[in-house]
């Protein structure tokens, strides 16, 4: 953990979201309730994730899900450095999204080999839930070679994936299985 940590980022994100509505304390909206109309003006929203540097230059590999529509993306390192990201790429259907930071020379995770794990062997998940600095959950390899339901019956076979039961809290998506 002492060795991977300094690898690991936090990645907030700013959102636009259309049609937010403002809640009163009893769950309904305040304007409907006493005027009968609707604001629907857009709202920025903050999202929050974690992921990791995979080179020295900057690259950084999160979910999709924690960066799918931001206006804004900011990363932050272990030492409290702030830096904005630039979307380099993703893909929705793997869940995976790459950002680039500029300057530096950071530490980085060199890619395991998925062919040499095996079933029952230990792993640890790092991440950055809820806004706190990074914790870490352990668990094992579940299974190998699984296939996602919803990929299968677009037409697509990705089969390839690892199963762990290493907890996975709300923040630590787009952090490192070591």
């Amino acid at each position: 953990v002492k060795k991977v940590k300094p690898s690991v980022v936090k990645v907030s994100t700013q959102v636009l979201v259309e049609g937010r509505q403002s809640q009163s304390m009893f769950g309904d909206d305040i304007f409907d309730r006493f005027f009968n109309m609707r604001p629907r003006s857009p709202q920025q929203v903050e999202g929050i994730g974690s992921g990791f540097f995979i080179s020295a230059d900057g690259y950084i590999i999160t979910n999709h899900h924690v960066v799918k529509d931001a206006i804004t993306i900011t990363v932050e390192t272990i030492d409290k450095k702030k830096y904005k990201a630039k979307k380099i790429g993703e893909d929705p259907k793997t869940d995976l999204a790459l950002l680039k930071i500029d300057g530096g020379s950071h530490p980085f995770l060199e890619m395991g080999d998925a062919e040499k794990t095996e079933v029952g062997e230990w792993v640890l998940a790092i991440g950055n839930p809820l806004y706190q600095d990074l914790t870490v959950t352990s668990g094992i390899i579940s299974a190998k070679g699984r296939s996602m339901e919803g990929l299968r019956q677009s037409g697509l076979q990705y089969q390839d994936f690892i199963q762990t039961d290493a907890a996975i809290n709300q923040g630590n998506s787009g952090g490192p299985l070591i």
